[in-house]
């Protein structure tokens, strides 16, 4: 795990080519395997499980216990999944990311994470086509579907990605500290899409899942020579 983690240190140098195939056999590829995956539990939630009716408790309870504070503390935290925001944040880090190492391979990786949870959260969401929860609704939907959350999606590829980029943080309490943030930043704002009637359990849990694939494959996407791993 830790050659993982530091893959980039540990191995530092240009990629000499094959960065084009890295990207298809490394990162494309199992994407594309995962996204039939997503999709079929997808419908397998809105076919054979019946939208999961277990979820409409869950969803009730946080109903039941909106005020207006927390209307206004979920409000803000679902900010930090919208799509301005998390293209505004990747866009910083990569180009920090590229000016702290001149590694443009490795200031790539935000912008793959992002993207490539992008995409399938788009193409999912097409194809599954899950009706949003039945409790009054504090967002405007957008135009996507319930299946998977693409707020809680985006903010786990991106505040993921920056957890690993976190690790090389010489300060032992800075780093837990950082770590633990960008932890916490996708699961309070899965949990902010369903206080604000968004989106179901499943829909988030399923956006975490997806966010966190799309960042282990863009983390790995280039080949490198690290003991253990290609």
């Amino acid at each position: 795990m830790t050659t993982f983690v530091r893959r980039y240190e540990i191995d530092p140098s240009r990629p000499e080519g094959g960065v084009v195939r890295d990207l298809a056999v490394r990162a494309l590829a199992p994407a594309a395997a995962w996204w039939c995956v997503l999709v079929g539990l997808g419908f397998l939630i809105v076919g054979p499980l019946d939208d999961l009716p277990a979820g409409d408790h869950v969803e009730g309870w946080f109903a039941d216990r909106r005020t207006p504070a927390l209307d206004t503390v979920t409000e803000w935290v679902g900010h930090l999944g919208a799509t301005g925001v998390v293209i505004c944040v990747t866009v910083l880090t990569v180009t920090v990311l590229w000016w702290r190492t001149r590694q443009w391979w490795f200031a790539l990786v935000p912008a793959l994470a992002v993207s490539l949870q992008s995409t399938l959260f788009v193409a999912a969401s097409a194809l599954v086509g899950r009706e949003r929860p039945g409790v009054p609704q504090l967002d405007e939907a957008p135009p996507t579907s319930s299946f998977p959350s693409g707020h809680t999606g985006a903010s786990t590829a991106l505040w993921l990605t920056l957890m690993m980029l976190a690790q090389c943080i010489r300060h032992p309490v800075l780093r837990v500290a950082a770590t633990v943030l960008c932890v916490l930043v996708p699961l309070l704002v899965g949990t902010s899409r369903i206080y604000r009637g968004m989106h179901c359990p499943a829909d988030v849990a399923l956006g975490l899942a997806n966010g966190t694939v799309c960042m282990v494959l863009a983390w790995g996407y280039l080949r490198r020579s690290v003991p253990g791993r290609s």
